[in-house]
């Protein structure tokens, strides 16, 4: 049976995992792929990154723009309820039997929202994570249970995804389709990527990306990443680059914080506001480790062979492995983490690839899943109790 599935993309992240979904299924015989483009995407600062969704063979059938009106709690709250609307007509618009999404950020509660009340069904990639120190916590399991088919990149995740009343028989667990990317992507090579980045490799290189912890009330976000900066500071040979941060609230001020430290640092730092899939991949195979806070860092980076410093609670709660160092927002305690995962025994462990989200067939996996769920089983959910209640 033919069907359109609509993929709704909202940054550079994820649309670096979707696109090798969008192409498996654009290949599959009797699916229609869509793209709908919104928030990141669509935003200069951040590189405008709907080219690189056009450089995968994909025109998006609808821009949703989210409002840049300010950085504060309220005015993310504000943009998601306008970003609602945008989806609403786009989806009217595109008409699909079903739509993608992936993750927890505001835009996709907003895409799920609309897609729910217009009763399009969902397909929800990455549910059942944990991540504490994020407000995308708790949007991720509210997408969860808008959603009639789940994706997940864990047997942990799995289980939890059904707790939360979810049939096991919609529960997919895929792995996660950031690994499989970093194991099949082409990579581009050192030289031709020190002249795309106009940055030189030395030892040791960390690629560094800070997001706002917005569910953590200890200190702000520029406090957080002063700390990470200054711990930086204490290793005068590290090179970095440094991502800029999503637009998450209080995300901008980080984006200043990061151009000064690039500006003041000369060859030694490079700022770079968004890599993209390939640029990404093809940095890790030539850096030494990754300091930050971002979910990359737990899920796709051990698989890449090298240590993650993990900074904060951002992330506290996701499974990780074993080179993973989950360490306190604090100079002295990043500064430790730092020198562990630069220690000869720690990189021999962190070359052993080993990653509790990995399985060779993820992309088949997903594809398969999307492809040939029946839809009238996505139309139709009901509330599934682990327990019988009567």
């Amino acid at each position: 049976m033919s069907r359109r599935v609509c993929i709704i993309t909202g940054t550079r992240a994820d649309w670096g995992l979707l696109s090798s979904i969008a192409t498996g299924l654009r290949e599959y015989p009797g699916v229609e792929v869509e793209v709908i483009a919104t928030n990141m995407h669509l935003d200069s600062r951040y590189g405008h990154t709907v080219s690189e969704i056009e450089a995968d063979g994909f025109s998006p059938a609808a821009s949703v723009a989210m409002p840049d009106t300010g950085n504060a709690p309220a005015d993310i709250a504000k943009a998601t309820a306008v970003c609602m609307g945008g989806m609403t007509d786009a989806l009217v618009s595109v008409s699909p039997d079903m739509v993608v999404i992936l993750g927890d950020r505001t835009e996709m509660l907003a895409a799920a929202s609309a897609a729910a009340i217009l009763r399009i069904p969902i397909v929800h990639i990455s549910g059942g994570e944990i991540s504490e120190g994020a407000i995308d916590d708790s949007i991720r399991h509210a997408i969860t249970k808008l959603s009639s088919l789940h994706l997940v990149s864990a047997e942990e995740y799995a289980r939890r995804v059904i707790a939360m009343g979810e049939a096991p028989d919609r529960v997919v667990n895929t792995g996660s389709i950031g690994v499989w990317n970093c194991f099949n992507i082409p990579l581009t090579g050192k030289a031709a990527l020190e002249k795309e980045l106009g940055f030189e490799f030395g030892y040791p290189t960390a690629v560094v990306t800070f997001h706002p912890a917005t569910a953590d009330d200890s200190s702000t976000p520029t406090q957080q990443f002063r700390q990470v900066l200054d711990a930086i500071d204490l290793f005068p040979e590290m090179k970095c680059i440094i991502t800029y941060p999503n637009n998450d609230a209080q995300g901008t001020p980080l984006i200043a914080m990061i151009e000064e430290y690039a500006a003041a640092n000369g060859s030694r730092a490079v700022a770079i506001p968004s890599l993209g899939r390939v640029r990404y991949f093809s940095t890790l195979a030539c850096a030494d480790l990754v300091i930050g806070n971002s979910s990359s860092g737990i899920i796709e980076v051990p698989s890449a062979g090298i240590p993650t410093v993990d900074v904060g609670i951002r992330q506290r709660g996701r499974l990780a492995a074993p080179s993973v160092i989950h360490c306190d927002a604090s100079k002295q305690a990043i500064a430790e983490a730092i020198a562990e995962a630069l220690t000869d025994s720690f990189r021999t462990k962190a070359a052993l690839k080993l990653n509790p989200y990995c399985k060779p067939d993820t992309l088949a996996r997903s594809v398969e899943a999307i492809a040939t769920v029946s839809l009238d089983k996505l139309r139709n959910k009901k509330f599934y109790d682990i327990i019988p209640l009567r």
